[in-house]
């Protein structure tokens, strides 16, 4: 890799050995081999402080929440409801009442889908997503779809992988009942332009709901000045546990729809004859919560909150601009998603090598990357591909491992071409 890629200069990048320290997970071997883990978009890694914080929790304040007068239980409600004050902080929350704890970004958009959009739509109405939507900004409305008689519509986008929003403004129409879209593409690294898209759609009194869950570890996030309705991210995609994640609504939509889930929490009283709701958010949390989840997600997002966010993402755009150049300049690459706004994600193809294969023959080199559909098979069919290799990258990533990545690539294309 060439001096000239590495265009910020030193002053102006963070310190990234005293990051890497606190991630006690990148200091090991693979294969022989010390590990480059490219794997982020799928999970990122977390720093010592969030593994201390739930160890901590465990060893000395597990209780159940919410629901004992003793001094556990006392001190883990506080500081679970202390992360959900974080996470209100994290995207710019007008209360803490409009944080509902989830399983993450899934279960988010499944409770939208059930909770706001199935009760109010009928046969004909329709949902707008886009072409590059993962999974599971697809399957719930298409569930709901079902249930309700609405259609799912979907908005083109070009071959760099940009929404078209020509398109997306003539597609809005009296029919449309919610757009739901993802604010970062996982497989590209597009970053849409949802600002515009809330404005377009609330033009014509259209809610939004944005899957924040590949936007969240890169971008600052404001859903007041976005604009939104609807948010939501993961906790394991922004450095914080497995198994947590966040929705984020507007405290009146939440006031008016009815609850997913029933059980102990979500209640106020309870009779044979029928039963009230517990005031927001707790509504919406039925059961004993990941309470675990909540205080390491709580810790994860103030520790990021705390870093210099503009040096990291300076960080990360070269990172991007090393990796577009490693690929590009590798014979018979391909890079998939070429937008001109985009997070620190590159997928590419190679002309004759399954991505599958490339994966393995770099695992072997100690470089992990992500490599398949990603939860995303009608975009594969828009580009006409059975699968990308993905690299993507976070501000703990070096250009030392970009350099052992292209290595690793140059390797295995002479293993499968010789």
């Amino acid at each position: 890799m060439s001096a000239n890629l590495k265009t910020a200069s030193a002053a102006a990048l963070p310190d990234i050995d005293a990051l890497r320290a606190q991630f006690p997970i990148l200091h090991q071997q693979i294969n022989g081999k010390p590990l480059v883990y490219l794997d982020n978009a799928a999970s990122a890694q977390r720093p010592d402080c969030v593994i201390d914080a739930i160890s901590q929790y465990y060893r000395a304040d597990h209780a159940n929440v919410h629901r004992g007068v003793h001094t556990l239980s006392d001190r883990a409600t506080q500081i679970f409801e202390q992360a959900r004050e974080t996470a209100a902080r994290f995207v710019n929350a007008s209360s803490s009442r409009e944080i509902v704890w989830t399983r993450g970004t899934t279960e988010a958009i499944n409770l939208v889908a059930q909770s706001y959009a199935r009760p109010k739509l009928t046969a004909g109405d329709e949902i707008l997503i886009s072409w590059m939507e993962h999974h599971a900004n697809i399957v719930p409305w298409q569930m709901v779809a079902e249930q309700t008689g609405a259609r799912l519509r979907v908005v083109p986008i070009s071959d760099a992988g940009e929404i078209d929003m020509s398109a997306f403004e003539q597609m809005l129409g009296e029919r449309t009942r919610l757009v739901a879209v993802g604010h970062v593409s996982n497989s590209l690294g597009t970053i849409n332009p949802v600002a515009e898209i809330v404005r377009l759609a609330h033009a014509r009194e259209v809610p939004v709901l944005l899957d924040g869950a590949q936007a969240a570890p890169h971008l600052e996030i404001d859903v007041q000045a976005l604009g939104c309705d609807f948010y939501a991210f993961s906790g394991h995609k922004v450095f914080g546990p497995t198994g947590i994640g966040v929705l984020w609504a507007r405290e009146s939509l939440l006031e008016a729809m009815p609850p997913w889930h029933g059980g102990g929490e979500m209640i106020r009283t309870v009779s044979f004859e029928g039963s009230t709701w517990n005031e927001l958010p707790f509504k919406f949390e039925a059961g004993t919560p990941h309470i675990a989840g909540a205080v390491g997600l709580g810790v994860a997002l103030e520790w990021f909150m705390n870093q210099d966010r503009a040096a990291l993402a300076r960080h990360e755009a070269q990172l991007l601009a090393e990796c577009t150049a490693c690929i590009e300049s590798l014979p018979g690459l391909r890079i998939v998603g070429t937008a001109a706004d985009k997070v620190s994600v590159v997928a590419f193809v190679a002309d004759d090598i399954h991505a599958h294969d490339l994966g393995t023959i770099l695992d072997h080199e100690g470089v992990a990357i992500r490599t398949g559909h990603h939860c995303t098979m009608p975009l594969m069919e828009r580009f006409n591909v059975p699968a990308t290799a993905r690299a993507s990258m976070a501000f703990y990533n070096t250009s030392a491992e970009i350099e052992s990545l292209h290595a690793a690539l140059e390797r295995a294309i002479k293993l499968f071409r010789a």
